[in-house]
């Protein structure tokens, strides 16, 4: 059998030690910042209620642009997180046509909880529980003066970073989000929108 000469012997030792050092240096800790960037697709719920004394039945559509979050570890285990997105364009459907659109804004603030914060896991998971602000603007129909109000929600959310180096990794998210947005046509109150979407992120994270 072939034996290992002392050099193969002591570069497996380095490489070994080197791989060590650089597991230790994954590890979440209390002061970092980690930010994340990725394609966000916000799909809303099937039903969107009703409008009119239950006349129109709602249908929001989904759409994908770019998201970006910023978190802060005040503790090993423990940060707040802001999401943050390019605006999302929905279609809406009315009794199953297409009658109008809308632009959002969805900025998300998150108590998140990382179990393996402070250890060497290349895996970081984390799940989160904030409040949601969402912002409606350019409300576009022909049937007249569209205006959706903006809303105030409860989310939640479970995350999971993957480490490929000190800084470096790549990450999925999802967040379930309470959306829900009054609708008036030319004044008059028309109902209660119930958007109530999950948010899908996939992209890259950067601990600075």
């Amino acid at each position: 059998m072939h034996k290992p000469s002392l050099p193969t012997l002591l570069g497996a030792g380095l490489t070994a030690t080197a791989l060590l050092a650089s597991s230790q240096a994954l590890a979440y800790n209390q002061g970092d910042f980690i930010t994340r960037v990725g394609v966000a697709h916000v799909d809303p719920k099937s039903d969107n209620g009703s409008l009119a004394n239950d006349a129109i039945d709602v249908e929001v559509d989904s759409d994908t642009n770019l998201g970006f979050t910023l978190a802060y570890l005040f503790h090993d285990k423990l940060g707040v997180e802001l999401l943050a997105a390019l605006p999302f364009k929905h279609d809406i459907q009315l009794n199953g046509v297409e009658a109008a659109s809308t632009k959002h804004l969805p900025p998300t603030l998150t108590l998140q909880y990382y179990p393996l914060g402070g250890t060497d896991n290349q895996i970081q998971p984390y799940a989160g529980i904030g409040l949601n602000y969402t912002h409606f603007f350019d409300e576009s129909t022909e049937l007249g003066d569209l205006e959706l109000d903006s809303s105030w929600g409860l989310a939640g959310q479970l995350g999971i970073d993957v480490r490929l180096d000190d800084s470096w990794g790549v990450n999925a998210a999802a967040w379930y989000v309470d959306i829900d947005t009054d609708a008036s046509l030319d004044g008059a109150d028309l109902g209660t929108v119930n958007i109530d979407p999950w948010v899908f992120m996939a992209g890259i994270s950067y601990r600075f």
